[in-house]
């Protein structure tokens, strides 16, 4: 899966599964600050990345992803190891 690909089912799911508004979603949102996603948020997040690319996120790495580009750079970095 490309970049493009990752970013493009990221974006849908932060607007379907959150309601997030489509004009908020830019890779340097904060998902806390910006997006206003609580920790709860996190873990629905982590289940929706396990279910669409096969990854399973752990509570140290989703400390490090405070952006929306850190998310999708994570994944992209992720499947490049598979």
């Amino acid at each position: 899966m490309d970049r493009d690909n990752i970013i493009k089912t990221i974006n849908g799911l932060l607007i379907e599964e959150f309601e997030i508004d489509e004009s908020a979603i830019k890779p340097d949102a904060r998902l806390k600050d910006d997006l206003g996603l609580e920790s709860l948020d996190f873990v629905d997040i982590a289940v929706i990345v396990q279910k669409e690319f096969g990854l399973t996120l752990k509570g140290e790495e989703m400390t490090s992803i405070r952006t929306l580009q850190n998310l999708y750079d994570y994944i992209f970095n992720c499947i490049q190891k598979k």
